[in-house]
């Protein structure tokens, strides 16, 4: 059984840096690229990042590009998303996601997208 789960979440002010972490198993983590993807409140499901199988190769919406980093540790069966600068805007529910989608990042995408998803960590950025 595929099983991803998200912490880190919390609140934070505008500014601030959390770092999100997903705990993958039940399958071979190394062999799949992995996205995070995010849900704003009354927003649909927004594909926000990706990362290779290794590592060495990385994707970033417009809207956090240059304020989040993506990375893995395929040892330790882990995905992260360091954010910083967080805007309000970048409230939201943030989910790790199995696999890779043929979308646009920043995208509306579907859960279909996706092979597994996290159960999602909230993140509140206010003041």
């Amino acid at each position: 059984q595929v099983q991803l789960v998200e912490s880190g979440g919390g609140l934070v002010q505008p500014g601030g840096s959390l770092r999100l972490s997903c705990a993958a198993s039940g399958f071979t983590f190394s062999t799949y690229a992995m996205s995070w993807v995010r849900q704003a409140p009354g927003r649909g499901l927004a594909w926000i990042s990706d990362i290779n199988r290794g590592g060495g190769y990385t994707r970033y919406t417009d809207s956090v590009k240059g304020r989040f980093t993506i990375s893995r540790d395929n040892a330790k069966n882990t995905l992260y998303l360091q954010m910083n600068r967080l805007k309000p805007e970048d409230t939201a529910v943030y989910y790790c996601a199995k696999g890779v989608t043929g979308k646009t990042l920043g995208e509306t995408i579907a859960t279909t997208d996706f092979d597994s998803w996290g159960q999602g960590t909230q993140v509140t950025v206010s003041s």
